[in-house]
């Protein structure tokens, strides 16, 4: 039987386990946060939730990491929130410090885990987490595209006055406002997204999914939480099941997309070994424009994280 950590109780950790859960995939979550009191509580809240919404996994809240031993798949959500006015780029210091300490725990216990990270800034906090890992890049990831399809699938089934499930998307490049959408590769029900809305109020919509975390922030004072948790739930259930279903994450490049070394969203086929397979779109010049602007801001950021020398 496969067993979870999530790392942080917060909103965001403390998600990602209840929708585990529910689930019903695995017998047993293991919730981890240095406030050993929080995790153990909302662990035992989830727990008497069971009952009512009809699961067996059962939830254990520690701030002990000998309790995550031999774990499966790890959740990485443990990070200072963003605040208002604050960029996901002024979290590197402080999380940069809490994510290797958190991923040094984690391999004293667990051999050879599956890395999920959800810490901002997402693309460099993933890239600190291989590193100090160890493991194969195949087996570390970030989880940042599954959500920001999300925003811009639910901003579309607005528009459109259709049911989100029908949308599909692709949207690739750095979690944050260098994001790139691929409106050439949004369909609904098979038809394409150019053929149901014009290109001003597509533009609109990709302009407000780059902002989307930063509108959560500021209507909230906090980062989101919901929809964060279930997208890493989302891509633990898919990796436990091998279902290959393939989602934009963020992953170790090694040539694909032109890009090398660096730690960005591009669509992956997800299963049991983790990242089975990179899939390179065919991008037009525009495309690939905003992919390279993109790669150059993440690596920007990932020098500062390596000139710190953490």
């Amino acid at each position: 039987m496969s067993k979870v950590t999530v790392i942080g109780a917060g909103n965001v950790g403390a998600t990602c386990a209840n929708v585990l859960a529910h689930k019903d995939i695995v017998k047993e979550v293991v919730l981890l946060d240095i406030v050993g009191n929080l995790a153990k509580g909302k662990a035992l809240d989830s727990w008497q939730q069971a009952p009512i919404d009809y699961y067996s996994t059962h939830l254990v809240g520690t701030d002990d990491y000998a309790a995550t031993a031999d774990s499966d798949i790890v959740v990485i959500t443990a990070g200072v929130p963003r605040k208002p006015g604050m960029s996901r780029d002024d979290l590197i210091s402080t999380n940069a410090k809490i994510v290797n300490s958190v991923t040094e725990s984690i391999m004293k216990h667990s051999s050879n885990p599956i890395i999920i990270v959800v810490s901002n800034p997402l693309d460099v906090m993933t890239y600190a987490s291989w590193k100090s890992s160890g493991l194969d890049s195949s087996r570390v990831m970030g989880m940042a595209g599954i959500l920001d399809t999300a925003r811009y699938r639910a901003f579309l089934a607005e528009a459109l006055n259709v049911s989100p499930k029908d949308i599909q998307a692709v949207l690739m490049g750095g979690h944050g406002d260098t994001m790139v959408p691929l409106p050439r590769y949004t369909t609904v029900s098979g038809i394409p997204l150019t053929e149901l809305l014009d290109s001003e109020t597509i533009e609109k919509i990709v302009n407000r999914t780059r902002v989307g975390g930063g509108e959560l922030v500021q209507l909230m004072g906090t980062s989101a939480w919901y929809a964060p948790g279930a997208a890493a739930a989302q891509m633990v259930e898919t990796i436990l099941k091998d279902e290959h279903r393939i989602f934009p994450c963020c992953v170790r490049l090694s040539g694909e997309y032109g890009l090398d070394n660096i730690f960005l969203g591009v669509p992956v086929k997800l299963g049991k070994n983790g990242i089975e397979q990179i899939i390179e779109l065919s991008l037009n010049e525009q495309e690939m424009k905003l992919l390279k602007e993109s790669a150059e801001h993440v690596a920007a950021v990932r020098d500062v994280f390596d000139n710190m020398s953490l």
